[in-house]
């Protein structure tokens, strides 16, 4: 099953096609999404990388977790999936 994995303190230069090359060191990257903000269209200097394999996944997070790249040293974990009101619950 595929992992999500978080990418945090990226410099903000860098291109998904950057963060896919990264990960796929350590093996098959199935998606890598870099977040951006909505009203500057700039990115917000953090992403996703979702790996094929937990084993690859597990291997990448262990090596690129405090690892410098752009003149930013990574942080790199597991992601959290954060729970989504329900639509429409707004008003109580």
């Amino acid at each position: 099953m595929a992992k999500k994995i978080y990418v945090g303190n990226m410099s903000y230069n860098t291109s998904e096609e950057e963060l896919r090359d990264l990960f796929a060191q350590y093996g098959t990257v199935v998606s890598a999404n870099i977040i951006i903000d909505r009203e500057t269209r700039r990115p917000k200097g953090f992403g996703f990388v979702e790996m094929q394999e937990d084993a690859a996944a597990d291997a990448a997070i262990s090596q690129l977790d405090g690892k410098e790249v752009g003149g930013r040293n990574l942080r790199v974990n597991e992601a959290i999936a954060k729970p989504r009101p329900a639509h429409g619950n707004y008003r109580n």
